[in-house]
């Protein structure tokens, strides 16, 4: 085979220097039919071994016969059955073809579009302005905007508080109904700390429902945010994250740091996970974008990420 500096020992000769091909196969030492091949051939030659055959191969069709059949089965179980059929492979390359083709044999989660009626649902939320809210006399304060949006109409309406304890947030709840005349069925509410840490409804949250003769709905860690953007924005993977990122709202149950993420795709197919994460708010964005990206990584590659 022609090396690579013959090969442009060859092309310099005939292209640069102009000798005929008959001169450089004689310089050369090769056969003028190597000459033309090295002028025809535009990218520097390469050696390729035909690829071998594995050991898994025998077993592929069996492991997706497992998973057909139960795919949650775990892969150190089926290396041991196919250990008693003969599989004598390694265990990294048994592992990575299961991670490969068990998303086929999964069930895929299906989800309708949402039909909202008036008056049925108001969806609330807690956000917080990038700069502090000014106060009077040149002085500032760290705030919070308490929304509440009509499911049906998308008619909003806010309230700034300057705690994200459940008086205050609660008094901006009644605010913005107050703002936008309505009485819902029921309040919607993610996992705030103040309002269902762990998503139970804490005894503030109810005793104000109650008051008011409304439900509630208490909705999955980070589920209903990317499922709603995948429908709103017909969009084909869409991923969200909540959590806690300080220095503040923290509970024994979830403290700083606490962050829930999902990811999903628009055949339904879904990712979640829950992780505590270290360092100040700053290092924890940061730090959950990046987890945010791998899981999309892992998603769409058909992987599953390390726990």
């Amino acid at each position: 085979m022609l090396g690579v500096e013959q090969w442009a020992e060859i092309r310099w000769l005939v292209l640069v220097e102009k000798r005929s091909q008959r001169q450089v196969a004689r310089l050369c030492g090769v056969a003028r039919d190597t000459v033309a091949r090295a002028l025809a051939c535009e990218t520097p030659p390469k050696y390729e071994r035909e690829r071998g055959g594995s050991k898994l191969d025998p077993f592929r069709d069996w492991i997706c016969e497992q998973l057909r059949q139960d795919p949650t089965i775990e892969s150190q179980r089926m290396r041991e059955l196919a250990g008693e059929l003969g599989y004598g492979g390694g265990k990294t390359i048994f592992d990575d073809y299961v991670r490969e083709v068990r998303p086929r044999f999964q069930r895929r989660r299906t989800f309708q579009r949402t039909v909202y009626r008036p008056g049925e649902l108001v969806q609330c939320d807690l956000w917080e302005p990038r700069q502090p809210i000014p106060v009077g006399r040149g002085q500032t304060r760290r705030g919070w905007v308490v929304t509440v949006e009509l499911c049906w109409s998308r008619v909003i309406a806010g309230a700034v508080v300057f705690s994200k304890e459940a008086p205050d947030i609660l008094w901006g709840v009644g605010r913005g109904l107050g703002r936008i005349g309505v009485l819902p069925e029921k309040l919607v509410w993610d996992r705030e700390g103040a309002i269902a840490g762990g998503g139970r409804p804490t005894n503030e949250f109810v005793a104000f429902c109650g008051q008011l003769g409304v439900g509630w709905v208490v909705l999955d860690a980070g589920d209903a945010q990317a499922k709603g953007a995948l429908e709103r924005f017909e969009a084909d993977v869409a991923v969200s994250i909540t959590g806690i990122a300080g220095p503040g709202g923290g509970t024994e149950e979830k403290p700083v740091g606490t962050v829930c993420f999902d990811a999903r795709l628009a055949d339904g197919t879904a990712m979640a996970r829950e992780r505590v994460i270290p360092g100040n708010r700053a290092d924890i964005r940061e730090r959950s974008a990046l987890v945010a990206m791998h899981m999309l990584r892992n998603l769409l590659g058909g992987t599953e990420p390390s726990a």
